[in-house]
């Protein structure tokens, strides 16, 4: 295979989304219902993860006020229900900035996407019943972001989430094994640039996967399983 080297042209893009997992935040609002927002700055290590969103946002203020959210993470085939969802806000009013967005106020998000509330184990926010991935968390640290710079001093924050359920439709679980994910039937949705991709096949062999997934595990799996369950009802 003879590889082409491009000459690279300096650009100035207003952001730089080349492509992360869209992210449904379940949380809850301050009268008990329940807040639905799309976001993809997410990431995990381990069975933490980093979550970068507007320190504005409702979201933001429910997982400050409340410590919990569940993170749903839709299928590719779910892209047209994660869109009935943009532009919209929990926040009443609308803030100025998201009204010049063009964002208007929508209290019933799991309605207006169509999706099936779904009582947690550990956290009081609902699941998305039709997600194929749902991971009950709780916020551990909140990260500043860009304090440096006055101008967008306290507008952008990382929340640092720790997951204490994970729940999976049994489609995507590895056969023949209990807590593993089957790559190639799990097809996560993925922003890039604004606009949503799924994942094609498996481009090439990785060194990596000769490494036994349970390499990885870590100590909050063993908190997660000592978390108290909720009483419904």
């Amino acid at each position: 295979m003879t590889a082409t080297t491009s000459t690279h042209t300096r650009i100035e893009p207003g952001i730089l989304y080349f492509g992360t997992p869209v992210v449904l935040i379940s949380t809850l609002n301050e009268d008990g219902s329940a807040n639905l927002a799309p976001m993809s700055s997410a990431f995990w290590l381990g069975w933490r993860g980093m979550l970068g969103m507007s320190a504005h946002s409702k979201t933001m203020q429910n997982m400050r006020r409340t410590g919990e959210c569940v993170l749903n993470l839709p299928s590719d085939s779910l892209a047209s229900v994660v869109d009935r969802l943009a532009l919209t806000t929990g926040s009443n009013p609308v803030p100025p900035y998201k009204h010049e967005g063009g964002y208007r106020f929508e209290h019933d998000k799991f309605g207006r996407a169509g999706l099936t509330p779904v009582a947690s184990e550990t956290v009081s926010p609902p699941r998305a019943a039709e997600c194929p991935v749902a991971m009950e968390a709780v916020v551990e640290a909140e990260h500043p972001v860009a304090e440096d710079d006055e101008a967008q001093r306290g507008g952008i924050v990382a929340l640092e989430v720790r997951i204490q359920r994970v729940h999976v439709h049994e489609q995507i679980r590895m056969e023949g094994t209990s807590d593993r994910i089957d790559p190639d039937a799990w097809r996560p949705l993925i922003m890039s640039f604004q606009k949503f991709y799924g994942l094609g096949p498996q481009v090439h062999p990785s060194r990596l996967a000769q490494i036994p997934e349970g390499f990885y595990r870590g100590p909050d799996i063993e908190r997660g399983r000592e978390a108290p369950t909720l009483q419904v009802g």
